[in-house]
């Protein structure tokens, strides 16, 4: 695929004669889905290859009736063209200059901390869990890539179609922020949030900053993830931290040593214990979940297949930390794909399948 930028306009070589111009509308970043309706494109057709170099929209005559279908993997490329271009042509003004930008581990907590708190503000949530998958050189597109591909073989989310596409848009909006605009980052104790404090100021290292922490656990005093904090909860937290200091560079330079240690490890599932982030067994959660099975069998007047939601469900007031439904729901399928769990019906989902244990 050959594409040129003629700004606004964005040109791209799908085919050998056939050429889709896409026309750049807004300064906000794009997923995949943006590009689906067919109004925001226009095709037109070459006589030669070689005019792709020479080409302009606005000297020929666009195809009418036209349709195309492209694989999810090229359409992510084009995805990331159209923003790359949106990123280099934002002026100063069209970046992040709001009196304060948030950041926060998880989307579900941005929504929660966007209605806690007045504007002007920008929140950015991070579309990801880090306490499970692999970190390694996350901060790198290898190290993205190595993650999506983990993710994709191992999450039965529904995501998988534009997690790569959201995690790059939440790189950018990153970048994007204003020297001068003071930063708090949300987070509690556990793996995710801690793991995402790490990378957060890893990414922010070049920036001159002020940078504000806000441990809702510390503050809230509930062993809980942000995200299980009411708005009026983050409102009264946000308002009792007015006079915290910002990170010293020190501090900063502890974080950042902190987080490249950890894109070193191959761990694939971490858990906040003794204040600190420890990797742990992938199978480190598959005794409970075969010993809840079997309680659950003991319920029964007979041995039969439970839905595996209902397994998920009864799984979580046992977990003091949940690295993520999705995680158990994987090594529920691990334990039947070695044999320990019998499995009826099609593991597309929690809901479309149930489990028992081997006689």
């Amino acid at each position: 695929m050959e594409s040129k930028v003629n700004y606004p306009y964005i040109y791209f070589l799908l085919e050998s004669n056939t050429i889709f111009v896409f026309r750049i509308k807004t300064h906000n970043y794009l997923n995949a889905s943006d590009l689906i309706d067919r109004s925001v494109w226009e095709v037109y057709e070459l006589q030669y290859h070689a005019q792709f170099e020479t080409f302009n929209h606005e000297e020929s005559e666009a195809i009418e009736g036209w349709g195309f279908w492209l694989e999810q993997d090229k359409l992510s490329d084009i995805v990331e063209i159209i923003n790359d271009c949106i990123q280099k042509h934002r002026s100063v003004d069209q970046r992040i200059t709001t009196q304060a930008v948030h950041i926060v581990s998880s989307e579900s907590a941005a929504g929660s901390v966007r209605v806690a708190l007045e504007p002007p503000k920008h929140v950015i949530g991070f579309p990801d869990c880090f306490s499970i998958g692999p970190l390694w050189k996350l901060e790198k597109k290898r190290g993205q890539a190595f993650r999506n591909d983990w993710l994709f073989e191992n999450m039965n989310d529904g995501q998988e179609d534009v997690y790569q596409n959201k995690f790059t848009n939440t790189l950018r909006e990153i970048e994007d922020i204003s020297n001068h605009v003071p930063i708090y980052i949300w987070y509690g104790n556990n793996a995710d949030e801690q793991c995402g404090l790490r990378f957060f100021l890893y990414l922010l290292r070049d920036k001159s900053n002020e940078i504000f922490l806000i441990n809702t656990t510390e503050h809230s005093k509930a062993n809980c993830a942000t995200s299980h904090l009411s708005s009026q909860q983050l409102a009264q937290l946000f308002m009792n931290i007015e006079e915290k200091k910002p990170l010293t560079i020190q501090d900063r330079l502890i974080f950042q040593s902190e987080w490249e240690t950890l894109s070193q490890t191959n761990d694939v599932l971490r858990l906040w214990i003794n204040n600190e982030i420890k990797g742990v067994p992938e199978n480190y959660f598959d005794p409970l979940i075969i010993e809840k099975i079997g309680r659950l069998h003991n319920e029964q007047t007979t041995k039969d297949f439970i839905k595996t939601g209902i397994v998920i469900a009864e799984l979580l007031p046992l977990i003091e930390e949940l690295p993520s439904v999705f995680f158990l729901e994987c090594r529920i399928r691990f334990l039947v794909y070695s044999g320990v769990l019998v499995l009826k019906g099609i593991p597309k989902s929690m809901r479309h399948y149930s489990v028992k244990l081997r006689e």
